[in-house]
């Protein structure tokens, strides 16, 4: 199982926020400490992300409580029109991958996503065995709930999961609840750690 955005598909998301924190006011200033896993734990804590990624709100609600809550200099219009180009491409190869990893297995994506992006994603997508997101679930990672959820869809217990991702918070919250987790970092990361299971 993969997330899909820095393990399988090449997003400019990490950059963007990085950027957008070192222009924010002071309420949501950048500390010159934080890191790339403490931008994407910020992400992932953030109210208005959550709401938005569990799909409780629409994307112009979003992008309001969004440049309130991390103080940047941006209308929540343009925000949004930024938003929409976050999602470029599946890496090259990433769908040969997931082809031949299905030969001999039950290939799944868990992504914490969006309206705006997963439509983006649907050809790539279609070619999992089964795909999850966080909108969709109304569950979004870290959280138990979430992964609890997609493990009751797919029928299986958490010891059968390999799981993939470029979150330490998902990676640790996957090993809570007992899958075989990787922090991973783009598809040579990927691959590598694939191979070290002799998943390929």
């Amino acid at each position: 199982m993969f997330d899909l955005g820095g393990v399988l598909v090449d997003t400019a998301s990490l950059e963007t926020l990085t950027s957008l924190l070192a222009g924010a006011t002071p309420a949501g200033a950048r500390d010159g400490t934080l890191d790339d896993q403490a931008v994407r734990d910020r992400w992932l804590r953030s109210p208005a992300v959550r709401s938005f990624e569990s799909g409780r709100i629409p994307p112009e609600v979003f992008a309001q409580r969004f440049v309130e809550e991390w103080g940047v200099s941006m209308e929540p219009a343009a925000f949004l029109e930024d938003l929409s180009s976050w999602i470029r491409r599946p890496y090259e190869g990433a769908a040969e991958l997931i082809a031949r990893l299905r030969e001999a297995h039950h290939v799944s994506c868990f992504s914490n996503n969006n309206e705006l992006h997963w439509s983006k994603l649907a050809p790539f997508v279609a070619g999992f065995d089964s795909a999850f997101s966080s909108h969709l679930l109304g569950q979004i990672k870290p959280d138990e709930q979430a992964f609890r959820a997609v493990l009751g869809e797919l029928g299986v217990g958490p010891t059968a999961v390999r799981f993939f991702d470029d979150s330490r918070a998902n990676v640790e919250a996957a090993e809570r609840l007992g899958m075989r987790a990787f922090l991973v970092d783009g598809l040579d990361g990927t691959r590598r750690a694939l191979r070290d299971e002799g998943l390929l």
